[in-house]
């Protein structure tokens, strides 16, 4: 069975500085922790915060943008094909635009912030008071182009 042209898969993971920013919180919690308490408080605390971190970092930098042939989902939110409108990439300036003076309070957003460029989706459903979703991707050329190709095949 040959792959469909149209799939696209990508996980926002956090940027490597993201993690060592948790570590130095880590540390200087520990560190904090050292001075004021006992060795076995101490611990427990760097333990505690470097887990929160960890998962913290993990649950942000998981949110994945997906095109399959069910449509395409962002993070929780999934969009099926049906509704999926004209897709248009938008470099970090574009992206910044969209996000500010242009926004619309009804898109739907899923955006981080490392990641400076998106994609604008229009949402063809006239029962949705959606009018688009803007979503992240570090590659919006390609996930625009893939979303775009699937909407002309119908």
């Amino acid at each position: 069975m040959p792959a469909d042209p149209a799939r696209y898969y990508e996980r926002l993971g956090v940027p490597a500085s993201w993690w060592l920013l948790g570590a130095g919180f880590t540390l200087a919690v520990g560190w904090a922790f050292f001075v004021a308490t006992p060795l076995p408080a101490t611990l427990v605390a760097t333990a505690v915060t470097g887990v929160l971190v960890a998962l913290g970092l993990a649950r942000y930098g998981g949110a994945v943008v997906a095109v399959d042939r069910d449509g395409l989902t962002a993070g929780r939110a999934h969009l099926p094909w049906p509704c999926v409108g004209a897709a248009i990439p938008l470099d970090p300036a574009a992206a910044r635009a969209v996000l500010g003076r242009e926004a619309d309070a009804r898109a739907y957003l899923m955006t981080r912030a490392y990641c400076g460029s998106a994609v604008k989706v229009m949402v063809e459903d006239p029962s949705d008071p959606t009018p688009y979703w803007v979503v992240s991707t570090r590659r919006p050329q390609v996930l625009a182009t893939r979303l775009n190709q699937r909407v002309v095949q119908g």
